[in-house]
């Protein structure tokens, strides 16, 4: 497990089967986002994670405090300050990230993801004309967990990848079939116009 420090105290993400034990009896849509999604997606670990984020949909917000009920949850609020959200606080629309852990004396274990939703449609919170139904969001491992589809995580990390991201994208392009390449080439030209991933998505 990989320790990291931060100005708001240490990471220690959470393993997927830990997570996929708490959030068994969620009965709102969940999927692990970020690198793991990306590893879920090609089958094997390839890099580090200095946490764990895991994507739930803007209405369904409160299932995290009704889940874990003796966690800290902190809100990070926008342009990057935390803060404890309140129970039965709705988050508004800028606040996208919620940091939790067991207690105070703990290290942060999950982070949690909000994206909009129209419907039975997912909405892209960086660009309206980016959607895509619920229901093909996201896949599911061999051992039953949940992730974000790994084009629509790649589509977060194309505005400004970092060496990570170009390090998922490497790895996920050859996993990737035809129907995916397009839907995310045309996603990132809506979202953010040209980009050089874009070229290698033909």
């Amino acid at each position: 497990m990989t320790r990291t420090e931060t100005p708001w105290g240490p990471w220690e993400p959470a393993v997927l089967d830990d997570i996929a034990t708490l959030f068994s009896s969620v009965d709102v849509p969940w999927w692990v986002a970020g690198g793991y999604a990306i590893e879920l997606a090609v089958g094997y670990s390839f890099r580090d994670h200095s946490d764990v984020d895991v994507l739930l949909l803007r209405r369904d917000q409160q299932v995290v405090q009704q889940l874990l009920p003796a966690w800290e949850w902190w809100a990070a609020d926008p342009p990057g300050t935390l803060r404890p959200w309140q129970p039965g606080e709705t988050l508004s629309a800028d606040v996208h990230d919620i940091w939790c852990r067991p207690g105070p004396s703990e290290p942060w274990r999950i982070q949690i993801m909000l994206d909009e939703a129209e419907g039975q449609d997912w909405i892209s919170r960086r660009c309206a004309l980016v959607r895509l139904p619920i229901d093909l969001l996201g896949r599911n491992s061999h051992e039953g967990v949940p992730y974000l589809a790994p084009e629509v995580q790649l589509f977060y990390k194309a505005r400004q990848p970092r060496p990570k991201d170009e390090e998922d994208f490497r790895a996920a392009l050859p996993a990737l079939d035809a129907g995916q390449r397009q839907w995310l080439a045309t996603a990132i030209t809506l979202a953010y116009g040209d980009r050089p991933w874009c070229e290698k998505l033909q």
